[in-house]
């Protein structure tokens, strides 16, 4: 089925196809985790790796009690100046079930190129052999290691920044809730990039791009109930922080793409930030799909808002906050 598939920019369909005919289809043909990430793993992205200034793996402490947690550190190119940089906290996509240092390198790579700031990539721990809020946990204890090693990192105590894409991007969000409740830690900004906002799954945007654009509805429902489990509450505030409390969460930059499921809930929760009195600045593609930024080197509105996205965390070094009143994209 491709309901308003004309909604698409010409030039992305063929990619939208290529991309569904090799993403495990997830909760109808695929329902085995393992094996999706097998099918996963073996279908990573063709593109090139954007050159960085160095690149390593290491391990952290994980939460109390938790095994230890797997990082990627990608420090900038010589151009980017001697430091101190941004540094950037990222949170993979993959619906919480899905994905891993590996699949988002290249991201990661350019996020750290353009932006000239350091990327911490975490790879947090999987549904369903942990479920909600685990690995809010590990995100949260991600972010509090980052922090406390901001100088071993070459970062500026005051340019912290989380970010992620989709499920990546609830996971940030949600640490920054934890954050709050726990005195801290100081963060300048979060980068949300199609973050899934809203478990009820219940918006406009879930019902006309439930199939044809890649990511489709069936397979959000099915992340979800990996995610949440049998006995999952769909209203817990960080399940869907679309309906928390928001008053005093850091600046916030959301990227949103018409074509995308979970569309609508990304611009709710920009707009409820607002309304909140966070800052906010939203950068929304009408004619893009879930997961478009990976197309930045090939796609004028991907390349558009990758460099939005490095504005904004570049932006952190020198005081320019997001302030709401400008919007990148189109309506």
């Amino acid at each position: 089925m491709t309901v308003g598939r004309d909604r698409l920019r010409p030039e992305v369909r063929e990619f939208v196809d290529i991309l569904a005919a090799v993403f495990p289809d997830v909760g109808v043909s695929v329902t085995d985790a393992v094996e999706a990430r097998r099918i996963m793993d073996a279908s990573l992205s063709p593109f090139g790796r954007p050159k960085v200034g160095g690149v390593a793996d290491r391990t952290i402490p994980g939460p109390p009690g938790a095994p230890e947690l797997s990082v990627r550190v990608y420090r900038p190119l010589p151009e980017a100046g001697p430091g101190p940089w941004p540094t950037a906290v990222f949170f993979h996509g993959g619906g919480w079930v899905l994905g891993g240092l590996n699949s988002h390198d290249r991201l990661c790579r350019q996020l750290c190129r353009d932006a000239g700031a350091v990327v911490v990539a975490v790879d947090y721990r999987l549904a369903p052999e942990v479920r909600f809020p685990v690995p809010i946990e590990d995100a949260y204890a991600a972010v509090c290691w980052a922090a406390d090693h901001i100088g071993e990192l070459g970062g500026d105590p005051r340019a912290l920044v989380v970010a992620g894409d989709s499920a990546g991007g609830n996971l940030a969000t949600c640490a920054m809730l934890v954050a709050r409740e726990r005195g801290g830690p100081d963060v300048a900004l979060q980068v949300l990039i199609y973050p899934a906002t809203d478990a009820a799954l219940d918006t406009e945007s879930h019902r006309t791009n439930a199939e044809g654009y890649y990511l489709t509805a069936e397979h959000v429902r099915w992340f979800r109930d990996l995610y949440l489990g049998p006995d999952g509450d769909i209203h817990h505030p960080l399940a869907s922080p679309l309906h928390a409390e928001l008053a005093g969460l850091p600046a916030a930059h959301i990227v949103t793409a018409g074509c995308d499921p979970v569309c609508d809930e990304g611009r709710a929760y920009a707009k409820r930030l607002a309304e909140a009195g966070v800052p906010v600045t939203e950068a929304h593609y009408p004619g893009m799909f879930h997961g478009f930024l990976a197309l930045s080197n090939v796609v004028d509105e991907a390349k558009d808002a990758m460099a939005g996205v490095a504005e904004v965390i570049a932006s952190t070094m020198i005081n320019r906050k997001p302030s709401g009143d400008h919007e990148r994209g189109e309506e």
